[in-house]
């Protein structure tokens, strides 16, 4: 956060120079309030660049193994460009090299979800996948695994069929 302010202010302040060159080999024929304009202009477009590689620059800095299962994107009034082309403010990841199995029971997947945010800490949580069911578990206290790999203690979600999450953390590789 702190590098894409001064990033920020960086773009602003060498806009607001080129243009001030310009203006003065010009000899001041451009108005008055361009400078300021122009710093402005590029601090914003230096804003809007930043907000909407996030997503591209985070999903290629993610280690092997990591797929990206959903995704969210915004719109929002303050920012009405977003309403043209909506940017992706936060995604889960699920973490295929984390994935575990029981031999006893192949279609229940244990897998970590990362949770990334933008201005936001990144999350892992250990979760059960009952692929064959269409249902979800998050690992808390409490839950327990049998020898056989039976887990007792958990809440069960239902999911859609068309969860993709669910379909990340399923699928066969």
């Amino acid at each position: 956060m702190f590098f894409e302010l001064i990033g920020t202010l960086v773009a602003g302040a060498a806009v607001a120079l080129i243009v001030w060159a310009v203006n003065r080999t010009l000899k001041g024929r451009l108005p008055s309030w361009l400078v300021p304009v122009s710093a402005g202009a590029a601090m914003l477009l230096a804003t809007i660049s930043s907000e909407y590689s996030w997503f591209s620059r985070t999903q290629a800095s993610m280690p092997g193994g990591m797929v990206v299962a959903d995704k969210v994107e915004e719109r929002v009034f303050y920012r009405p460009w977003t309403y043209a082309k909506p940017f992706v403010s936060r995604f889960v990841a699920v973490d295929r090299a984390s994935l575990r199995t029981h031999p006893e029971q192949p279609e229940q997947k244990l897998v970590d979800l990362v949770f990334y945010g933008r201005w936001t800490r990144t999350a892992k949580i250990p979760v059960l996948f009952d692929c064959a069911a269409g249902k979800r578990a998050d690992i808390v206290d409490g839950i327990e695994f049998g020898d056989e790999g039976e887990v007792t203690n958990a809440q069960w979600r239902d999911l859609s069929s068309e969860d993709p999450i669910l379909r990340a953390a399923c699928k066969e590789t």
